[in-house]
């Protein structure tokens, strides 16, 4: 515990020299999105309104709180605030994990992997609201045993807030199904009619974020980097607030990419009508495995992503069975090659460099790695034909027998 807090300490105080400008990171200033973006929003949304004519805004209308969450340290600056209650989500999150994982049965692991994965992300942690969404996450995950409700309550305000904690009821199963589902339903429908009835533009993020292309770190944004080696004529430029190809076939690629989004999905459907046998941790394997999918066949992949991976992985770990521990490792090591590809050599990824490339490769080969991986072990721990075991008969000696299902 001593050397888990001493690490968790250490780490932090890290990433606070850098969002707060004392130790400067390599590349491009990753803190640009909280004191200029999130900045421009909050000065619009405290007025009322939604940033309707900013195609950059492209959440769902909750993340206006996370956005005007630094007007409760009014004795800071908005950035400086942003950071300090950034940092207060990642021990949140900490002490949630901690909490679970000296329980009986449960495992630190999960601590660990946190207190790992988020510093070596770098301090784009504290730059993005994605570790307060990840808090939300956790939260929900680990109340889901007792307290189906709140985990549904939970989910649904972060898929609100960000989308993807949606996916966080692809594993519910059993009598509590019924009750996580309702609350998730009924608490995204009251926000979102909520906001859309007090705040104009609640819903604008739809349009914007459907216009979305293939963005410089993205799986499919690889095929553009060779192909630019090879005379490709299409350029990369600041659109819809992040850097993405334009030119020749970036359509056709930003729609295959939807295409394999919506494939594995399917697959999580199949994987859903197929499973028998639910364990206490399916519910993390099924969210870990779905929000894998989500972020590796996104048209993105933006750095944030992988903080919602890591706090995924970490509520997995934290669970004494074994099954996870391949992917979650591929997470961590996704979470170092990210840190390398933004900021510290984002140059060469946006100009196409031999470096950047090959970082992205490695990158993005490591999350294609930790889905299938992933994906094969829950299909193997629920769905997949349970193995015969054998058992003793007294009258004729050992039979085969099959495993209860």
């Amino acid at each position: 515990m001593a050397a888990l807090l001493g690490t968790w300490a250490a780490t932090r105080l890290v990433l606070l020299l850098c969002v707060f400008g004392v130790w400067t990171v390599p590349g491009p200033d990753v803190t640009s999105d909280v004191w200029a973006i999130y900045r421009g929003w909050y000065e619009v949304l405290r007025h009322g309104t939604f940033p309707l004519d900013d195609v950059t805004w492209q959440y769902p209308p909750v993340a206006a709180l996370a956005v005007l969450s630094p007007a409760v340290l009014p004795f800071l600056g908005y950035a400086a605030a942003f950071y300090v209650l950034a940092f207060l989500a990642d021990l949140v999150v900490l002490c949630l994990l901690l909490y679970t994982g000296l329980r009986p049965g449960r495992s630190l692991r999960g601590a660990w992997v946190w207190v790992a994965g988020a510093a070596l992300l770098g301090p784009t942690v504290y730059a993005r609201y994605d570790v307060m969404v990840t808090a939300v996450a956790v939260a929900a995950l680990l109340a889901a045993a007792r307290h189906p409700r709140l985990a549904g309550a939970l989910a649904g305000f972060g898929a609100m807030l960000k989308v993807w904690p949606v996916l966080l009821l692809a594993g519910v199963f059993g009598t509590a199904r019924r009750r996580t589902w309702t609350a998730a339903v009924v608490t995204a429908a009251a926000l979102g009619l909520l906001f859309a009835l007090v705040m104009p533009g609640a819903l604008a993020f739809l349009a914007f974020q459907r216009e979305r292309g293939t963005e410089v770190e993205s799986l499919g944004a690889l095929v553009f980097h060779v192909a630019r080696h090879f005379g490709w004529s299409g350029q990369v430029l600041l659109n819809y607030g992040s850097m993405e190809f334009l030119g020749p076939y970036v359509g056709t690629v930003s729609t295959a990419a939807l295409v394999l989004t919506g494939a594995a999905f399917g697959w999580l459907l199949l994987w859903r009508l197929r499973a028998r046998r639910f364990l206490p941790h399916t519910l993390a394997d099924a969210a870990f495995t779905a929000v894998l999918c989500f972020t590796t066949t996104s048209r993105v992949i933006s750095p944030q992503y992988l903080v919602w991976l890591v706090g995924l992985g970490a509520v997995r770990l934290s669970h004494r069975d074994t099954g996870m521990r391949l992917p979650a490792g591929l997470v961590l090591a996704a979470a170092f090659a990210t840190v390398l590809e933004f900021p510290v050599f984002f140059v060469d990824v946006v100009m196409s460099d031999r470096l950047g490339v090959a970082l992205l490769f490695v990158r993005n080969g490591l999350l294609v790695a930790a889905t299938v991986a992933a994906a094969r072990e829950l299909w193997r721990s629920t769905a997949a034909p349970a193995a015969p075991v054998s058992l003793p008969d007294q009258a004729t000696g050992p039979r085969q027998a099959s495993a209860p299902s």
